[in-house]
């Protein structure tokens, strides 16, 4: 099922699940209130349809099967929010290889370039394994927690933060944690997803790459109001049965500009559940990014982004999150 959380003539946020191949919003409260009278507490948002397990999700499912057709609105009628806006928790974590590789590559480019002799800086870079893909990476899932108050919806513009002068996306999906996961192992881990949606980590890239040395991980690299766009909606692991075989693909006013396959992530969501749980308890409506996949980020073609651009990101079985870049005022 593809659920979405949306507005329609005022500001309440609404559950409602997806058909028509995204044209039609059927409102699960609105339907089950004419089919039995009376509401339903798990459908008074997404988060509480998720806290109500699988009964409350088959609850659903029942009640779009005999939905009346006045609890349908026309997609074109809402106003999608982010699934979860804000998710109790992000983490984004670091799961394609190819994206580091591309990405280390263009900064020794750039940081060679700063030198008289770039040829000698580069050679020395590369003795030196200066700007390489850290052999962390290698042993075990890298992560940092993002904002959560930034994240915004499909259709929604992101603001240009006023200190950054070079600006990017980042193509990722990832999913939402179903139940309290605590010391969960690899091969139990998959029943511990509800389901998955699109995320844009927007990133300031000359604000990251000063903060970066600090080794505290990235701060207003990421972080500034609007940055985290998700949608347009989740879609349930049940519906998304093999997340490992999806084309990705990002687009820039309608130009592709990167892509690639789900298939290439070196660590897969069972490994990040099952790292970060260890004695560490994770919570239902969490949600865990898969980092960027490879070519999916302007920065591994020194291509950045220019304010009124518009930014598609698509990723197979789930959907088309797309958000407009604009300058304050």
């Amino acid at each position: 099922m593809k659920l979405a959380t949306f507005t329609a003539g005022d500001s309440r946020h609404r559950l409602g699940a997806v058909v028509d191949d995204g044209e039609t919003i059927v409102d699960l409260q609105a339907a089950v209130q004419f089919l039995s009278g009376r509401p339903d507490a798990s459908f008074a948002s997404l988060q509480a349809l998720i806290e109500g397990g699988d009964d409350a999700l088959g609850r659903a499912y029942d009640v779009l099967d005999t939905a009346p057709g006045r609890a349908r609105i026309r997609r074109a009628d809402v106003r999608l929010q982010a699934p979860l806006q804000p998710p109790p928790q992000i983490r984004d974590c670091a799961c394609f290889e190819e994206h580091f590789i591309n990405a280390f590559r263009e900064a020794r480019k750039v940081r060679a370039a700063l030198f008289d002799d770039p040829d000698a800086a580069m050679r020395e870079m590369e003795e030196r394994q200066i700007l390489f893909m850290p052999k962390e990476f290698y042993e075990r899932p890298l992560y940092y927690k993002a904002n959560r108050f930034a994240v915004i919806g499909t259709d929604d513009d992101v603001i240009w933060p006023g200190y950054c002068n070079t600006l990017d996306f980042e193509l990722e999906f990832g999913c939402y944690i179903k139940k309290p996961a605590k010391n969960v192992s690899v091969t139990g881990a998959r029943d511990f997803i509800f389901g998955y949606t699109i995320f844009n980590d927007m990133s300031a890239r000359d604000e990251q790459t000063l903060e970066m040395p600090g080794n505290l991980g990235p701060g207003k690299g990421k972080d500034f109001d609007t940055g985290n766009p998700m949608g347009p909606w989740l879609v349930t692991a049940d519906e998304l049965t093999d997340p490992y075989a999806l084309k990705m693909e990002a687009r820039v006013n309608g130009e592709i500009w990167g892509g690639g396959t789900s298939a290439s992530m070196y660590w897969k969501f069972e490994d990040l559940i099952a790292h970060i749980s260890r004695d560490e308890t994770l919570y239902p409506g969490e949600f865990l990014g898969s980092g960027t996949v490879g070519t999916g980020a302007g920065i591994e073609q020194m291509r950045f982004l220019k304010p009124g651009d518009v930014v598609e990101l698509y990723v197979e079985g789930i959907g088309t999150l797309k958000n407009r870049v604009v300058r304050p005022g």
